[in-house]
């Protein structure tokens, strides 16, 4: 090793140790500070008000063996208490629930604060495809209600 190196090494390796220090801190600030895509515009389905956000911009990942894209939903007006099961799936018709009912894909899970959905989804949106929200209360009412989606 040359002297010229070992100077180098010796002068800076404080500082390059003190940077590293510093790392954890930058990535606490990312983590405390999330940046969400706008969320989508608000809907009333039946005694439910939901407002439903994608948690980032990116397109359907694979998940289990199945694209999905992540979802938060928040209720403003409504119980969550109330719902028996609720699901979100991108589709180009109107799904079917008895087929939804048999999986447990694209179910709403989560606590009363907020629902979280891994929707269903294909991996490329077609031009005719539908984000659906399907809430289902304790009395077997059904709620449904349907965001275009960009293809």
């Amino acid at each position: 090793m040359s002297v010229k190196q070992a100077t180098w090494w010796q002068r800076h390796k404080f500082s390059l140790s003190g940077f590293i220090l510093l790392l954890p801190f930058w990535f606490l600030y990312q983590a405390l500070t999330p940046v969400f895509p706008p969320a989508l515009p608000k809907a009333q389905l039946g005694p439910y008000a939901v407002v439903l956000s994608p948690l980032n911009e990116e397109g359907p990942y694979s998940h289990h063996g199945e694209w999905v894209k992540d979802y938060f939903l928040q209720f403003s007006a409504g119980d969550t208490g109330s719902l028996r099961q609720g699901f979100l799936l991108v589709s180009a018709t109107e799904p079917d629930i008895s087929a939804l009912e048999q999986g447990e894909s694209s179910l709403l899970h989560g606590h009363r604060h907020g629902l979280h959905v891994h929707a269903r989804s294909p991996q490329q949106y077609g031009s005719d495809d539908k984000l659906w929200l399907l809430l289902q209360d304790w009395q077997g009412n059904w709620y449904r209600h349907s965001w275009a989606l960009k293809g």
